[in-house]
């Protein structure tokens, strides 16, 4: 079995690092160190995908993957979606281009997580207490998935209908994220004064759209921005911030910051080597 993830700031890597233990001969494979392929094969019978919801679809890196995926031959896929338990179309977005090589998701799971977008003034910081909660349930959802998986059934209980408000929101965040991945996102994240020229943001920048200039953080134009928020997240002085808009302050300024307990930068950046070992994560 193969199973590819994709994960800005860790949740997606420990539910599939979970994954992993719990299906033997489980390969995992970063999305992104793949992106550079015209073509992409996989040989195995049984391919998934773990990824985290971004503005209530999938991830611009990972769209960008399953369009070129070849998945002749794969006679049974899953998908696994990360977020903080809002409504999505991730699988749906994912069931248009598999349907395109006759394939459709045999099952597919949400799974609630912490939350790693600071920029609201309701966000909170997860405790100690709170995480070790989540990551209890989440366990014991992944028992449940891993039987599924391993006896290949079809499960799609997590599907539901978005409201005509919830449709009208995604085709809104939809259109913006296009925008924010070719041109918005130079002027959507700064650096402030407390930034101390060590380049953790540089070096978890998934599609490597931060350069370090004069020791500070360049978000370069003709990137594009995967908006994964890893370089938000991983700062350790809090230096990256998202900038306030006339129609919606950002509150990452005033705010903490979340990343995975279990997910170092190092995990996160070794998401761009396609040298990427398996075992158990530091």
């Amino acid at each position: 079995m193969e199973i590819y993830y994709f994960s800005g700031t860790g949740n997606s890597l420990y539910v599939a690092k979970e994954l992993q233990k719990r299906v033997p001969e489980t390969d995992l494979i970063p999305v992104v160190s793949l992106l550079e392929k015209d073509i992409i094969e996989t040989n195995a019978e049984t391919v998934g995908f773990v990824f985290p919801i971004h503005r209530m679809t999938i991830p611009i890196p990972v769209k960008k993957f399953l369009k070129k995926l070849n998945l002749k031959s794969a006679s049974y896929i899953f998908a696994v979606a990360t977020g903080a338990g809002t409504q999505h179309v991730a699988f749906v977005e994912i069931d248009n281009i598999l349907k395109k090589q006759g394939k459709i998701l045999n099952s597919c799971f949400s799974i609630n997580m912490a939350c790693n977008d600071p920029r609201d003034k309701d966000w909170h910081p997860v405790t100690k207490e709170m995480i070790e909660n989540i990551e209890s349930e989440v366990r014991i959802r992944l028992n449940s998935i891993r039987k599924i998986i391993v006896n290949k059934e079809n499960s799609r209980e997590e599907y539901s209908e978005l409201t005509p408000a919830g449709y009208l929101l995604e085709h809104s965040l939809r259109l913006g994220l296009a925008y924010s991945e070719h041109r918005g996102t130079e002027d959507y994240f700064y650096s402030d004064s407390k930034c101390t020229g060590c380049g953790i943001c540089e070096k978890v920048c998934l599609s490597g759209k931060i350069k370090m200039i004069d020791k500070k953080p360049v978000w370069q134009r003709g990137i594009n921005c995967y908006l994964c928020y890893a370089c938000l997240n991983y700062c350790p002085v809090h230096s990256i911030q998202i900038k306030s808009r006339i129609y919606l302050k950002s509150y990452t300024e005033e705010n903490e910051r979340y990343c995975h307990p279990y997910a170092t930068a190092d995990d996160i950046a070794e998401q761009k080597s396609n040298s990427y070992k398996q075992g158990e994560m530091a």
